[in-house]
């Protein structure tokens, strides 16, 4: 498998599931036609990352695994002989999960993962968190790649990635909803270089609340052969317009990469990390509203 195509979906939505639900099939139908092996979504696409304050309205907002939405995009893989990752607001007990989806080219779900690092200090404290990272193998019609998944927030922890890499993840898709700067996409870049792996960023365009596009995927090969110095791992960054942006990774290459470079874990001391499963929270980062 030499290399694998992910389109990144930067969209804006409506407050219509229904509305985002056909624009949605009809971005998948446009991505496939363009080559991807995969279509990444942006975070919580059925409902636009509409978190409500209101609990009654949050959960009427929320749909299930088997719902008409769901199940549109699980048909779709299928029909299109195409992966797709799709997001939304799960309903869940006692408070709905953010989620993402991955249904393979034979509509199979093959990775439901709810996020788990929820933004406590807004109002998602609203949702159920997830407890758990997972990695899946995704047959392409190319051959096997194993992926996991991030949303959002879990972007700012590098333990999100770190877990996702020691489980055997090659490629991680992040469905996102928030602006990207030179911060966020240095953390994206920073998860990609020390874990020896690629990432997928799927972001809101420009017009959307509190967005700006800016999707974005990284290889994580900092250094070739016959190359002086390092390279920028950055694949592809997008404008802030709505629109298919397609990343090609090179799957081989990245392969071959992670066999001979030093970082991920080739020479990681997990025997001094104790203080990492602390749960222990000293000043300054003492907050009144962090969840137990």
């Amino acid at each position: 498998m030499n290399e694998i195509k992910i389109a990144l979906l930067q969209l804006t939505s409506t407050s219509n599931q229904q509305m985002n639900m056909q624009k949605g099939i009809d971005y998948c139908k446009k991505a496939k036609l363009l080559g991807a092996d995969i279509v990444l979504f942006l975070e919580m696409w059925n409902n636009g990352y509409h978190v409500s304050h209101d609990i009654d309205c949050l959960r009427s907002e929320a749909v299930s695994l088997d719902s008409v939405f769901v199940e549109s995009f699980r048909e779709l893989a299928l029909t299109l002989d195409m992966a797709i990752a799709i997001t939304f607001l799960e309903q869940h007990d006692p408070l709905p999960q953010n989620t993402v989806c991955l249904f393979d080219r034979k509509g199979r779900l093959v990775l439901h993962y709810a996020k788990v690092h929820t933004c406590d200090f807004d109002v998602e404290r609203n949702l159920t968190p997830g407890d758990d990272f997972y990695v899946c193998s995704l047959e392409t019609a190319h051959g096997s790649v194993e992926i996991g998944a991030m949303i959002c927030y879990d972007r700012e922890f590098p333990e999100s990635a770190r877990l996702l890499m020691l489980k055997g993840a090659e490629i991680i898709l992040v469905p996102n909803a928030c602006p990207m700067e030179i911060n966020r996409l240095s953390q994206l870049r920073a998860r990609a270089f020390e874990n020896m792996l690629g990432i997928a960023t799927a972001n809101y365009a420009y017009g959307q609340p509190d967005c700006n596009g800016h999707s974005s995927a990284f290889d994580g090969i900092a250094y070739r052969d016959m190359q002086p110095a390092s390279r920028d791992t950055m694949i592809i960054e997008a404008g802030e317009a709505e629109g298919i942006y397609m990343a090609t990774f090179p799957l081989e290459e990245m392969r071959a990469y992670r066999e001979k470079e030093v970082h991920a874990n080739a020479y990681r001391r997990p025997d001094k990390y104790h203080l990492l499963i602390s749960n222990a929270v000293c000043k300054p980062f003492i907050r009144n509203d962090r969840r137990k």
